[in-house]
């Protein structure tokens, strides 16, 4: 299973090369496949597999639109301690589908259970019998149109026949490339640290590109373990790190109906149980996971439709770090602000106005904006020796930091966006075309 050379070209990462994405390879417990369901009406991949063959402890966040999809209806519906297996499909988001979206789910989820149990007769000393409950789906495409039951249906035996029990860095960029929609690359990303004194694996990959800003849950994001974590330690965590890594990002202001992030736990570093957030031992490995969460986070930022430039939102010194992020977000979703970076204007007065906006108290005479090392605006006026060419050169590089100290407070927050480009209309103008 090498590859998909025809996905990854179709990808328009031609310029990305094997050896900028991280070395993940096996992970005990986690079995990979990915197959063409030709939901593109092509031969890229399109439909992809992970297996847990021991069952792995699991925890979600979602979206928090009021309009969800009907796979993640399913997920939260599924009452069960261990999950066996997650499928993704591109192309078609499930959403507004409907009872037949709905029954689409079981109907995969018992086709796909049965086959499972069947693999493990086949393949285990100790076969378990594999419910439909342990089956959970991720969707992402368009919304509204009808989810096809029937082409998944046919390449199911052959996502089983192409399971592969060790993984190596081919099959994660084969998996990442198989859950891409507008991306323009795969999002990979991996820590290894220890538990105590046993080593452990944190992989992760993501999808996103255009319809991201966080409401608990940002995009599509998996994150893989063979470390040996309690189910509702796996809760916590993930709700603590994604505060500022998926929820501190925002492409385009709008948060999917299909939003997930998923951690899942095998338990093969086996190292003692974690079963409270205060263990001790845990430090390391609470470090490591938000280090996976932001590099995927990043990626998905960097990825954005159309973008060109990445944008590092600091606001520093406010009162509560609520108002810091209310602050970073108003200036991150500004089409104004963000169309200055996309034209490299230096428009400082754009970034006043989305600070004046946010709705947060300001004491104007503490309020100092840089545009990376250059000050801009010192105690709310302008700064004496500001330069206009020195602000433009800067505007030119492809990372820009915007930092705002409020001044009245201790509290700060990041956000991380792009730019708005011409590419990014042209993309969503031709979304289903």
């Amino acid at each position: 299973m090498g590859i998909n050379i025809s996905n990854f070209l179709a990808s328009k990462s031609q310029n990305r090369k094997m050896g900028q994405f991280q070395d993940l390879d096996h992970l005990d417990g986690l079995a990979v496949s990915s197959v063409s369901a030709n939901l593109y009406n092509s031969k890229r991949d399109d439909l992809v597999m992970f297996y847990f063959r021991d069952g792995a402890n699991f925890a979600s966040v979602y979206t928090q639109s009021k309009i969800l999809s009907e796979n993640i209806k399913w997920n939260l519906s599924q009452k069960t301690q261990k999950i066996f297996s997650l499928i993704i499909n591109t192309r078609n988001a499930n959403s507004f589908t409907g009872e037949q979206g709905f029954k689409s789910m079981q109907h995969l989820a018992e086709m796909i259970s049965k086959q499972l149990t069947d693999k493990q007769k086949e393949d285990e000393d100790d076969p378990k019998i594999i419910k439909s409950k342990n089956i959970i789906f991720g969707c992402t495409g368009t919304i509204g149109e009808k989810f096809p039951e029937d082409k998944i249906k046919l390449k199911i035996p052959n996502l089983i026949k192409n399971i592969k029990y060790t993984q190596n860095k081919y099959i994660w960029m084969k998996a990442a490339l198989g859950i891409m929609t507008t991306d323009t690359q795969p999002k990979m990303a991996m820590e290894e640290c220890k538990i105590g004194g046993t080593p452990v694996k944190i992989y992760g990959i993501a999808k996103g590109s255009g319809m991201i800003y966080p409401n608990m849950a940002t995009t599509l994001g998996y994150i893989f373990t063979d470390a040996n974590i309690s189910n509702e330690v796996l809760k916590k965590l993930l709700k603590k790190n994604i505060e500022n890594t998926f929820n501190a990002i925002s492409c385009d202001g709008d948060t999917s109906t299909n939003d997930m992030i998923t951690i899942f736990s095998t338990g093969k570093a086996k190292n003692s149980l974690i079963t409270t957030l205060n263990d001790k031992k845990i430090k390391f490995f609470d470090e490591s996971l938000n280090n996976v969460l932001l590099n995927l986070a990043k990626r998905v930022v960097a990825d954005g439709e159309g973008a060109k430039k990445f944008v590092t939102i600091n606001i520093n010194n406010a009162k509560t770090e609520y108002d810091a992020k209310k602050i970073g977000f108003s200036i991150a979703n500004s089409p104004l602000v963000k169309t200055a970076i996309a034209g490299e204007d230096p428009n400082w007065g754009r970034i006043i106005m989305a600070v004046g906006k946010s709705g947060v108290d300001i004491n104007l005479n503490k309020l100092s904006i840089k545009f990376g090392d250059l000050m801009i605006v010192q105690k709310g006026k302008i700064f004496n020796q500001y330069n206009e060419s020195d602000a433009v050169n800067y505007m030119k590089s492809s990372d820009i930091k915007v930092n705002v100290d409020v001044g009245i407070g201790k509290k700060s927050f990041t956000v991380y966006t792009m730019d708005l480009t011409k590419e990014y209309i042209n993309i969503n103008s031709d979304y289903r075309s």
